[in-house]
């Protein structure tokens, strides 16, 4: 009795010092169902907090009403902060793409724990717009890990808690010309990273342990910009694309669905053996994949650059090249380039470039509303207590109920702008603006 009460003493006092994940999972409990931020769009992919996570509906920067702590970020980046516990990573990097870090934040506190400089680059290539940075990819953590992606620049297995470096790559290499923006994601034993630049496009899976490589699986596309001699007739943006691909259950099986230059496609995530593939004729996508599971599973994938279009493909038995015209539907009008849209019930929620947001019927992709938000958009919106929130690249931010009839609850202005997607833990929000990290909550 006395040895029992020791060892939750124990477990207590670490997990109260922030040594040990809070709410470490069970055999009874999924990663999904914790209060914790592990990928990108959060626990479930998808953008949508855990159900029990209730952020403020109202903040204030300048007065500080709702603002728990706000904590200034070094260099440029657009990286979505990640959670376990009290541990917070996001990346950073100087404008230029010399120096690139990974910084661990206390979520109680909104103290840097570790402020690690990770890679120094001679000659990084350069951006070529204004839009993205070397920092742009998020995090992927887990209990015992957090994966840290820069792209071509290198990718990195820290310990969450101490910052203790496990492994690293700098060999994994693409051309992005207008810098990284792919995330990692980890499923089972692997990390799996997308790697689609003008010169090469491939996806390709690590030992998440080790890192070394278990398999790659090169992008088989038919290419539309071929010259008689079978070469790209220009060099730029048509054969790139920024995508995290998401893991989905078809017909019984794990499919990992990615979006890529002219084509979206499906991978048997243990192997990397391509199961179909659907021509969808856009480039430089960002915008995430989502999954519905009805009809046996479809998948929304957005075209990217040269018309953005939004389309519903019937995944139930696909194998091989989809035919386009077997699409459930496709939507063509205020279809974002970047952001990644919510999906709640029925509904799609998106935000366009230009900051029209729209309510879709998932069934049929017709207009149920249509808005327009303050601002420009490259992040994407997340889904929390039943409430949208959006911030611009000026900092405008908004709370939109997730509901078939339209009603804006709330707006303010941040003091800088951010083309980082929010992330929610617990009933806190964290927004990352171009200059600092906020903890929203209630005090």
């Amino acid at each position: 009795m006395i040895r029992t009460w020791l060892a939750l003493l124990l477990s207590a006092l670490l997990a109260g010092a922030g040594l040990l994940p809070a709410q470490a999972p069970s055999s009874s409990t999924q990663l999904s169902d914790r209060l914790d931020w592990l990928d990108w769009r959060g626990p479930s992919q998808d953008g949508r907090a855990h159900s029990a996570s209730k952020p403020p509906l109202e903040w204030d920067a300048a007065s500080g009403e709702n603002i728990l702590w706000k904590t200034a970020i070094r260099g440029a980046g657009h990286s979505t902060p990640v959670v376990l516990g009290r541990h917070a990573w996001l990346t950073t990097a100087t404008p230029d793409g010399t120096r690139m870090w990974a910084l661990c934040i206390d979520v109680e506190t909104g103290k840097i724990l570790h402020d690690l400089l990770l890679k120094e680059n001679t000659d990084p290539e350069p951006l070529g717009n204004p839009v993205n940075n070397y920092a742009a990819p998020s995090c992927a953590i887990e209990p015992g890990a957090v994966y840290v992606h820069f792209g071509t620049y290198g990718t990195f297995c820290l310990d969450p808690v101490t910052g203790e470096e496990q492994w690293r790559r700098e060999d994994i290499h693409c051309r992005h010309y207008r810098g990284p923006g792919s995330s990692p994601i980890v499923w089972k034993d692997l990390l799996i990273l997308s790697m689609d630049g003008v010169d090469v496009q491939y996806v390709t899976a690590l030992n998440k342990r080790t890192g070394e490589t278990v398999w790659k699986s090169d992008r088989i596309t038919d290419w539309d910009d071929l010259d008689k001699d079978g070469r790209p007739q220009r060099e730029g943006d048509a054969r790139k694309a920024y995508v995290t691909p998401i893991i989905a259950t078809v017909d019984g099986e794990e499919q990992l669905i990615t979006t890529a230059s002219k084509n979206a496609f499906g991978y048997d995530p243990a192997t990397g053996e391509q199961l179909w593939a659907y021509w969808h004729g856009g480039f430089s996508n960002a915008s995430r994949p989502l999954f519905d599971p009805r009809e046996g599973g479809i998948a929304y994938v957005n075209s990217g650059y040269g018309k953005a279009q939004l389309h519903a493909v019937k995944l139930a038995g696909a194998r091989g090249t989809i035919d386009p015209a077997t699409a459930s539907w496709v939507r063509t009008k205020n279809v974002p380039n970047r952001s990644t849209p919510v999906l709640l019930d029925g509904h799609l929620y998106s935000v366009d470039d230009g900051g029209i947001t729209v309510c879709a019927d998932a069934a049929t992709g017709k207009e149920v509303w249509r808005e327009r938000l303050r601002g420009k958009y490259a992040a994407s919106p997340v889904l929390a207590g039943g409430h949208l929130y959006f911030i611009s690249l000026e900092g405008f931010c908004s709370v939109v109920k997730a509901s078939p009839s339209y009603e804006k609850v709330f707006e303010t202005k941040m003091p800088d702008g951010s083309g980082a997607s929010p992330a929610v833990t617990g009933n806190s929000l964290l927004l990352r603006t171009g200059t600092e990290l906020y903890r929203i909550g209630p005090k």
